[in-house]
C-alpha cells in the first residue's frame, strides 16, 4: 500500500501485549486510569524507544562525523543506520534523500524558504487545502509574499473532504506548488494523495504532502506516490520529539537551496565565500538531534516488529466504534465525517465550550485535546472556533471508547 487504507482484521494483533510496551498507559490520572486519547498531538513512546535513548547517552554520546574516536564512530554509525531505517520505512530510492530535520514545521519551513529563494516567481500560484494545519499555511505565506506568488486554497465539502474537481479546476499554467495534508489533523480525513500529486504532475507542480498524521496509521511509499516532497514528524510514529523527516527527490535537494547554514552544512569556506556539503548534509547545520534519530530508528524498529495490518485495522474498528456512539448522542456534533478517514473525533457538545468539556474528562482520566488544534481557516470555514478532539492510536481499545462516551454522558450532567 502507498496511503493509508481499511484493511481486514489480523487476529495475530494482540492488544494486550501492545499496551504493555508503553510505560506511561499503566498509570493513574485524578484517581482514574489514565485513558489516552491526544495521540494526534503527540504518541506515546514504546519501552525500547525509551531504551535506545538512554544506551546512547550512557554508552556512546558523542558527536556524529568526522570524530576520531570511538565513540563518535559508533554514534555515526547509529546516526546513519537511522537515516537508512527511514528510507527503508517510506520507500525512498536512496538514504541521500532524507534529511534530518526537528519535525514537520521545520521540514516544510525548509522547503517553502528554498523554493521562493530559487524557484518561485511573481505571477506563479501555489495551492493548498482549507483542511491544512498551520505549519503547511504559514510558510507558504511567507514564501508567497517574498516571491510575489499566490496563495490558492481548495475548499472542502461538507463531510471534511476535500473538492478534488474544484482542485483540476484550479490547476493551471500558473501552479508552481501543490502542498497538502495526507491526514487532517482537526478531521481525521485521508486526501487521495496519489491523485492530487498526478494531477499537479500534469502541469508540472512541485508537489510537497505533509505526512505528519499519516505516518503513523498506515504505509507510505513515496515512490509509489511519486511527490517530490513528504516531511513527518518521529513524535508521531511513537518517537521522540525534536526530530522530523524531510523526503526530498534527489534532483529536487540538489537545486534547493538551504534553509540553514553553519557549521556541517559545508564543504568549504572562506571569509569571502561558502561552498555546500552533499546530500543530505546540506541541509543538516550544526550538531543535530542525534538521540533524536536514534530513538525514531528504535520507534521504527517497533514498528515493524508488529502486526501494522492488524494494527490498522484495529484503529479503524476504534473509529467505527466511536461513530456509533457518538450518532446515539443527539447533542454531540461530529465534524469530519469522510467517507476515508481515519482515528480522529473532533466534536461539540450542545452549547459546551470545548475546554470545558476537555477540563471535565480530564477529571475522570481522560486526555484529549481542545481548541482550534492549529487549523484557524479551517474552524473559521466550519464557523466555530474550535472543538474536542479525540484522537486513538493502536493501544487505545474499545473499552476505552466506551469509557469516553460513559464520561461525556456524565460530562452532560455537570454543563
Amino acid at each position: 500500500m502507498s496511503s493509508i487504507d481499511a484493511v481486514e482484521q489480523d487476529n495475530t494483533f494482540n492488544i494486550a501485549k501492545i499496551r504493555q510496551d508503553f510505560p506511561i498507559l499503566d498509570q493513574k490520572v485524578k484517581g482514574k486510569p489514565l485513558i489516552y486519547l491526544d495521540n494526534a498531538a503527540t504518541t506515546q513512546k514504546p519501552q525500547i524507544v525509551i531504551d535506545a535513548i538512554s544506551q546512547f547517552y550512557s554508552m556512546n554520546n558523542a558527536n556524529v562525523h568526522r570524530g576520531a574516536h570511538t565513540l563518535s564512530d559508533n554514534a555515526t554509525e547509529l546516526f546513519e543506520n537511522a537515516r537508512s531505517k527511514v528510507q527503508d520505512f517510506i520507500h525512498a530510492k536512496h538514504a541521500h534523500e532524507i534529511v534530518w530535520t526537528r519535525g514537520t514545521t521545520e521540514a516544510i519551513n525548509t522547503i517553502a524558504s528554498g523554493l521562493a529563494q530559487s524557484f518561485l516567481k511573481p505571477g506563479d500560484e501555489i495551492i493548498i487545502s482549507a483542511m491544512e494545519h498551520h505549519a503547511n499555511i504559514v510558510p507558504w505565506q511567507v514564501a508567497a509574499k517574498r516571491s510575489g506568488a499566490k496563495l490558492v486554497v481548495v475548499p472542502i465539502n461538507e463531510k471534511g473532504e476535500l473538492n478534488f474537481s474544484i482542485y483540476k479546476t484550479l490547476l493551471n499554467k500558473n501552479t508552481a506548488v501543490v502542498a497538502m495534508t495526507h491526514v487532517s489533523n482537526t478531521l481525521g480525513t485521508i486526501n487521495q494523495v496519489k491523485e492530487i500529486v498526478q494531477s499537479a504532475q500534469q502541469v508540472n507542480a512541485i508537489t510537497v504532502i505533509d505526512g505528519a498524521q499519516a505516518i503513523g496509521h498506515g504505509f507510505v511509499d513515496v515512490q509509489d506516490l511519486n511527490c517530490d516532497f513528504y516531511v513527518f514528524s518521529g513524535h508521531k510514529l511513537f518517537g521522540p520529539t525534536g526530530i522530523g523527516v524531510l523526503y526530498g527527490k534527489e534532483a529536487h535537494l540538489e537545486q534547493l537551496p538551504p534553509f540553514q547554514t553553519g557549521g556541517e552544512m559545508i564543504k568549504t569556506v572562506t571569509f569571502q565565500q561558502a561552498t555546500w556539503n552533499e546530500l543530505p548534509y546540506k541541509f543538516e547545520a550544526g550538531t543535530p538531534n542525534i538521540a533524536g534519530a536514534i530513538g525514531l530508528a528504535a520507534a521504527i524498529d517497533y514498528v515493524n516488529s508488529i502486526d501494522r495490518v492488524g494494527a490498522i485495522a484495529h484503529e479503524q474498528r476504534l473509529t467505527n466504534y466511536c461513530s456509533e456512539l457518538a450518532n446515539s448522542m443527539d447533542d454531540i456534533r461530529i465534524y469530519g465525517t469522510a467517507e476515508n478517514k481515519t482515528a480522529i473525533f473532533s466534536f461539540l457538545m450542545g452549547d459546551a465550550h470545548p475546554s470545558d468539556v476537555g477540563t471535565l474528562l480530564n477529571q475522570q482520566g481522560i486526555a484529549v485535546r481542545t481548541g482550534h488544534h492549529c487549523t484557524m481557516p479551517l474552524m473559521n470555514e466550519l464557523g466555530i472556533s474550535g472543538t474536542v478532539r479525540a484522537s486513538f492510536s493502536m493501544y487505545n481499545t474499545e473499552e476505552e471508547v466506551a469509557k469516553l462516551f460513559a464520561a461525556l454522558t456524565k460530562v452532560r450532567t455537570f454543563l
